[in-house]
């Protein structure tokens, strides 16, 4: 162990602008030393808990377990966030050899007989222990979590199942770590006009933007980046070219190799069996359903075939118009993949008369970060304000303090907002810290939560203003969403702090904030042009207004397929070959073959390197919770009605894991939904009127 003076303390005594870690103090070199030091304090307090001579209470047992390790939990949320968010090669390193042992250290404490017993002890008396509902909820947390570990198990079963989840947090790192390189590693380098045909000048100015950081000035590059990517497949005339950056696109994670994904699937999957088996479960779905609002795999593959049987049939009647669409270009193919978004977009210009290229202009990446902050201020009363000059873990980070009405600091919100080779894809919330009432061992009382979202949007060339698709905005949303259910939290232990719910509720605040980026008042006044500061026509704004169940049936085969798969693979008991059952599930529902899965199991992130595993149904799960809970408003008539937002903050947004999901979702709604609001957002309800009760 490396002495205490030589370690940095940075890591751990964050006392940059109200209480930011001071983040260009902290050198990768740090985290190694760091973590072996909080292991052992850490395993020095647990020990303090598990020995007390003094019988369990709820105090000196389990509210003592959630303000310990307090050193390792940021020293974590500083190494994670940069391992995820601005990497390297010596953090990747490391990574490999922490999350192996941030398991094993877990493990450990999981498998405490002492500690155990005293946690044990509250369970079986907690009807005796005048416990408050969140208090219950903490102990019953804490106690699944140690069955979960093993507490329950012989001595060699809870040696096999350390093992089991050591390998697992190795594997999921590597997984991980091959998408970044794949991603990092291919670029298409482009530079005659006829390359770039089609192509409107946001796109090429990001695709200049990612050739100068490859060292090719002068030319423009397609990058793997779904900012880049994405758009390049809706306006590329270059049909030869498409196919070129589709296919690396989607064999990300399965280009032979060292980066090649599909031993590590194979492995992982037949390990999580395993471990399932141990626990005494019959898959690996029951066993991350156990604590779920779906609960059963039944009840999660009932809702998605549901779907699904709506979604391919609508799906059929888009690629009927796609077709046509290529006869009428005096074109005899068939519609492939990289095909699909290029003819959709022409379909949509020409139905709803406007383009992605049209809209995209009013879109500022500035003025859709300030209408997150309008919505959130008109619903909950906080007011944002950005801290200039404020260091962070890169330049492109921006800091925001929130304010409540009374002008009382609540949180710091960081924005990172732009794609760069160093940060994987996709878009997160996290935390540097989450909120709690506790006082902590320095003698604070309560802590301050500090969010952070991370996004990948195309950065713009110099002196010129990100622009965003629709898609992109909505995702903007959808992470402020996280955000807002991290910074309102208002419980007293950190365990069921903000997003510190079951995997099928935590999308709710998310996804539901997603509806107000398209009310009319807010694209009326955040929707203006880069160049004219001219708001978005009417008569365009009715125009995306009505598009916007367009493609339906593209977007949700492709979400929904990948959830299927994801239970596919974790309700069957044996997967010898990932890839085989994939083609099998997708040829058992009838996949188009014009569609391809939002996320193909080499890179399917979500279930193999995040925290979805048996769960990336949530999304849709959660999907039917907040449509029914925007109709709540829409029943108003005021999308912003002010008793309705303050039973949505006070049920959803501030109760975290405090209440159980359906007692939070029913005392803001007064009911659970049924998906028919789902079904009508997504503009596939009407299916049943059209087809028939068949549907």
């Amino acid at each position: 162990m490396a002495a205490a003076s030589s370690l940095n303390t940075a890591l751990t005594e964050w006392n940059g602008f109200q209480g930011l870690p001071r983040f260009e103090a902290v050198s990768d070199g740090d985290f190694a030393p760091a973590f072996e030091a909080a292991f052992l304090e850490h395993d020095t307090e647990i020990e303090a808990i598990a020995g007390n001579p003094e019988p369990p209470t709820f105090a000196n047992t389990v509210t003592a377990l959630e303000i310990a390790g307090e050193s390792l939990s940021r020293i974590s949320a500083l190494f994670w966030n940069r391992a995820g968010a601005h990497t390297n090669e010596t953090i990747q390193a490391l990574e490999r050899e922490i999350a192996p042992k941030l398991s094993r250290h877990y493990s450990k404490i999981g498998m405490n007989v002492a500690l155990f017993a005293r946690i044990d002890t509250l369970w079986r008396e907690r009807e005796t222990l005048d416990l408050s509902v969140e208090e219950t909820r903490v102990l019953e947390r804490h106690w699944k979590g140690f069955v979960k570990s093993g507490a329950l198990l012989a001595k060699p079963q809870q040696q096999r199942l350390a093992e089991i989840n050591e390998r697992l947090a190795g594997l999921g790192a590597r997984f991980g770590q091959n998408v970044l390189a794949d991603e990092k590693n291919w670029s298409l380098i482009l530079s005659s006009d006829a390359e770039l045909s089609g192509l409107p000048d946001f796109l090429k100015d990001a695709m200049a933007a990612a050739a100068r950081e490859r060292g090719a000035e002068g030319t423009y590059a397609v990058t793997l980046s779904r900012s880049i990517i994405e758009p390049f497949l809706t306006f590329s005339e270059r049909r030869d070219l498409r196919e070129q950056a589709f296919r690396a696109w989607t064999a990300r994670g399965m280009n032979e190799g060292e980066t090649d994904n599909r031993g590590i699937v194979r492995e992982t999957l037949s390990l999580r069996q395993e471990l399932a088996d141990l626990l005494g479960y019959a898959d690996f779905a029951e066993f991350k359903l156990d604590n779920t609002m779906a609960k059963t795999a039944g009840a999660v593959n009932h809702l998605l075939m549901t779907v699904w049987e709506k979604a391919v049939r609508r799906a059929g009647e888009e690629e009927a118009d796609i077709v046509r669409l290529i006869a009428g270009e005096g074109r005899n193919h068939e519609v492939m993949p990289w095909d699909w978004r290029h003819y959709a977009e022409k379909i949509r210009a020409q139905k709803f008369d406007f383009s992605e290229a049209e809209l995209k202009p009013y879109l500022q990446l500035e003025k859709i970060i300030d209408a997150c902050f309008d919505v959130a201020g008109r619903l909950f009363g906080i007011i944002a304000a950005e801290k200039k000059g404020i260091p962070a873990y890169h330049p492109d980070v921006r800091v925001f303090e929130i304010r409540d009405r009374s002008g009382t600091l609540v949180a710091l919100f960081l924005g990172d907002y732009f794609a760069r080779p160093s940060k994987r894809s996709g878009a997160w919330m996290s935390a540097f810290r989450s909120q709690h009432k506790l006082t902590m061992k320095n003698g604070t009382t309560g802590e301050m939560p500090i969010i952070y979202n991370v996004c990948n949007f195309a950065k713009p060339a110099e002196g010129k203003p990100a622009l965003l698709s629709l898609d992109d905005a909505r995702t903007l949303f959808h992470e402020f969403g996280h955000a807002l259910h991290g910074m309102l939290s208002n419980v007293t232990y950190p365990s069921v702090a903000g997003t510190g719910v079951s995997r099928d509720f935590v999308e709710l605040p998310s996804q539901l904030y997603e509806h107000w980026l398209t009310v009319p008042e807010i694209l009326k006044r955040y929707a203006v042009h880069y160049e004219t500061g001219e708001p978005m026509p009417k008569s365009l704004l009715d125009k995306v207004l009505a598009a916007r169940t367009f493609n339906a049936g593209f977007n949700t085969v492709e979400f929904t397929s990948s959830a299927l798969v994801d239970m596919a693979f974790h309700t069957r008991t044996a997967v010898d070959d990932p890839m085989a059952v994939q083609e099998d599930v997708l040829k058992e529902i009838g996949m188009p073959s014009s569609i391809v899965m939002r996320h193909a199991t080499p890179h399917f992130q979500h279930i193999f390197a995040g925290g979805y595993s048996a769960g990336y149904y949530s999304y849709m799960w959660s999907e039917v919770l907040d449509a029914d809970a925007f109709a709540a408003f829409e029943e108003t008539g005021d999308a912003f009605d002010t008793a309705m937002a303050k039973k949505l903050k006070d049920n959803i947004y501030s109760v975290g894991g405090s209440v159980d999901p359906e007692d939070a979702y029913r005392a803001f709604r007064g009911k659970l939904p049924e998906p028919d609001a789902m079904l009508r957002k997504k503009g596939l309800a009407m299916m049943e009127e059209i087809h028939g009760s068949d549907a």
